[in-house]
């Protein structure tokens, strides 16, 4: 049995190498050259392979994959993962009613993935002639229109009331406060018993992403650069500023870990070079270049293959993202974005799936030897790690890295600065519009100034700030439906 001194000695050990890790990864990602190569692998369902959990188990209880997410930061030798990679809760998306979710052991067999079913382009739960609404006001369109067709029990403004729409609301709203509470608690565990970096804080889409994604579909979007081009610019460019609040309000408040940004349908093949430099480019970088001069790095997660573009990406400034690569050669990121950028992943999925620990040992070596040499790289796998991946080759990853990616002359003195400069930026004016420009401003649903509250005397500023403080809530329920469900 241990003792209660033991039992402090650990938590100490346990800090400190927290700490270690913690300036590790923070160094690497500045462009920096810490004491050796950190590893932050994105373990999803692999997480569950391991600590002998279901892809139902994980999905429908959060507390199991918290579980299996400590188990693997214990045992592994990572420096940093994300809290919980199994992102979806299945249990808020049936209290919701989410139609767009395969749930594992309800919909699909249990030891698959969830999975994301987009509706047929007939079925799009935004209609080609509704452009006009969401540019109007992107909440109240959210609210209105878009919530009651994504959640099956939930009643459009109109229709008869019924009690199972107002119970999908209070226990979708709920389920979701109940976890995300629950990350606070995971996260200060992974730095307390496992010494373990939270990889990640707050979520960023791109505004041509989310009408793919989430609103038209995919083949709905297509049909609409062709036949209303001009309203699909105007959607994207009015979903500005309430991604960029979104962004910057789940971010980290101590600007250490960046902000994930889910990149998906925007680039080369699924759309053609001019659009994604005129519509989905121009959309997306004022707000990356808005976070990095709030202080935060967004962590580019280039899901596919997104070679095409790199030259854009070496637009931004310098360290103000980390460039994960998927699909992509590696070798040319180094090439084009490596003297800006720390890069991350490039370990083949289907290598850490289906190769021997000989081989992926083999592939790290490689990628060590041409792309972190200076630093600024971050090992990983190429996508997040699903529960085909091998526990041997998981480990060989590893170790291979820890064996081959130290640096002699690297330094863990202290952690970079985020920004280069302390001067306040110019505010961008489409992402901070004045109250006239915009209907519901980014992070109100109802504002205060139009509410008929009586004036009874006493502190007026008191209840607005608790008014406000309320209605922001409810504006991140429907903005965290739409981006993380």
């Amino acid at each position: 049995m241990a003792t209660a001194e033991s039992s402090v000695v650990r938590a100490d050990d346990n800090e400190s190498l927290y700490q270690t890790r913690l300036r590790r990864y923070v160094t690497a990602m500045r462009k920096g050259k810490p004491d050796m190569v950190p590893i932050r692998p994105f373990v999803a369902e692999f997480t569950g392979k391991y600590a002998g959990y279901t892809c139902q188990e994980l999905a429908h209880d959060y507390e199991l994959a918290f579980a299996a997410a400590r188990k693997c930061a214990a045992d592994f030798d990572w420096d940093a993962v994300v809290a919980n990679m199994v992102y979806v809760w299945t249990g808020l998306a049936q209290a919701l009613g989410l139609k767009y979710y395969g749930i594992p052991g309800i919909d699909i067999p249990a030891d698959t993935g969830f999975q994301y079913r987009e509706p047929p382009q007939q079925n799009a739960f935004m209609q080609p002639d509704e452009y006009d609404a969401l540019i109007e006001d992107p909440t109240g369109f959210l609210y209105n229109v878009w919530l009651p067709r994504v959640a099956a029990p939930v009643k459009a403004p109109g229709e008869p009331a019924t009690m199972e729409s107002h119970l999908a609301l209070v226990k979708g709203a709920m389920a979701m406060m109940q976890y995300f509470g629950g990350f606070g608690p995971q996260i200060a565990r992974l730095r307390s018993e496992c010494g373990t970096v939270s990889a990640i804080a707050g979520i960023f889409k791109a505004p041509m992403d989310i009408i793919a994604d989430k609103l038209r579909g995919y083949l709905g979007l297509v049909e609409d650069l062709f036949e209303r081009r001009d309203k699909v610019i105007a959607a994207c460019e009015a979903l500005m500023p309430h991604l960029y609040h979104v962004a910057k309000s789940t971010s980290d408040p101590q600007k250490l870990v960046p902000i994930g940004y889910w990149m998906h349908r925007g680039g080369v093949p699924f759309v053609s070079p001019e659009i994604f430099r005129n519509i989905y480019w121009a959309t997306v970088k004022p707000i990356i270049q808005e976070l990095w001069a709030d202080g935060h790095q967004t962590l580019f997660y280039a899901e596919g293959n997104w070679d095409h573009h790199l030259e854009s990406f070496a637009e931004l400034p310098d360290k103000s993202i980390v460039y994960h690569v998927d699909q992509g050669d590696i070798f040319k990121a180094h090439r084009v974005l490596g003297e800006k950028f720390c890069l991350s992943g490039g370990i083949p999925n289907v290598l850490l799936a289906f190769g021997t620990a000989d081989a992926v040992r083999e592939h790290c070596k490689r990628v060590i030897d041409g792309v972190a040499r200076d630093g600024g790289y971050i090992a990983d796998a190429s996508a997040i790690v699903q529960n085909d991946a091998s526990v041997e080759c998981i480990r060989a990853m590893t170790d291979a890295v820890r064996e081959f990616g130290g640096y002699s002359q690297g330094s863990l003195d202290e952690i970079p600065p985020a920004a280069a400069s302390s001067e306040p930026a110019a505010r961008n004016g489409r992402l901070h519009p004045a109250a006239d420009q915009v209907r519901r401003a980014p992070g109100v649903c109802l504002p205060w100034h139009e509410q008929s509250i009586p004036q009874m005397g006493g502190d007026r500023d008191l209840c607005r700030r608790v008014w406000e403080g309320v209605d922001g809530m409810a504006n991140m329920f429907i903005w965290q439906i739409l981006l993380s469900f």
